[in-house]
């Protein structure tokens, strides 16, 4: 399956953060939100994020993972998923409450990205594999499991494991790989924010118009479950 291009990401996080993200301008890692003071309403797996606290990345760039701005190369997210469902503990929210983040690599580049690391499935694995160097995105990505039939909005609508096919035994871990940007994510990188329906919408569109935030903001139903 050939690499979509421009090669999309996708990064989730809760409508209640919006505020703080359009006042600082930019999407922060776990750590520099931490050497500011700034605390986020979590939305993650209380035990992935412990494991991903001590993870290093490959040098250069170097760093701990929460040192990086986690984005996925697919919507519709087993993360998600797992919120919809209350499997996520201490999550009260609703994946309508959940809003996402596009870019492109592509267009991030143009703007300045530098200091990346890309993984070929969930990151927080321990046999997961790191990369840095953009020409192997097309072939260390299963983009025939992000991108076969059916499809919604270009990518598969299913993620979940089947473990009588050897094709799918690992496919969730596999459309959790990850592309994480150091530091933080300019607001001007974002091409748009992803919404489940009109009245987050309208949520969104008043907190960006309050902060003076320029951003899309468009229903995007086939990225929620």
């Amino acid at each position: 399956m050939t690499m979509p291009r421009p090669v999309r990401l996708f990064h989730i996080t809760a409508l209640d953060n919006l505020a703080m993200i359009c006042q600082q301008g930019e999407l922060t890692s776990k750590a520099k939100n931490a050497g500011l003071g700034i605390s986020y309403h979590n939305i993650a797996h209380t035990g992935a994020q412990q494991t991903r606290s001590y993870k290093t990345v490959i040098n250069p760039p170097g760093g701990g993972i929460h040192e990086f701005v986690p984005f996925y190369f697919a919507p519709r997210l087993p993360m998600l998923s797992a919120i919809h469902h209350g499997r996520v503990v201490g999550c009260n929210y609703a994946q309508i409450d959940i809003i996402y983040f596009e870019l492109t690599i592509e267009g991030a580049l143009k703007q300045g990205l530098s200091e990346f690391v890309f993984y070929d499935r969930n990151a927080t694995k321990a046999y997961s594999q790191a990369y840095t160097e953009l020409t192997l995105l097309h072939s260390v990505i299963d983009w025939q499991t992000l991108t076969e039939a059916p499809t919604l909005d270009g990518f598969c609508k299913y993620f979940q494991d089947v473990h009588s096919n050897p094709r799918y035994i690992d496919r969730m871990e596999k459309r959790q790989a990850e592309f994480l940007i150091k530091n933080e994510v300019p607001l001007t990188w974002i091409t748009r924010i992803g919404v489940a329906n009109e009245a987050k919408a309208q949520q969104v569109h008043a907190i960006l118009q309050q902060f003076g935030v320029n951003l899309p903001v468009m229903i995007m139903k086939d990225w929620y479950f």
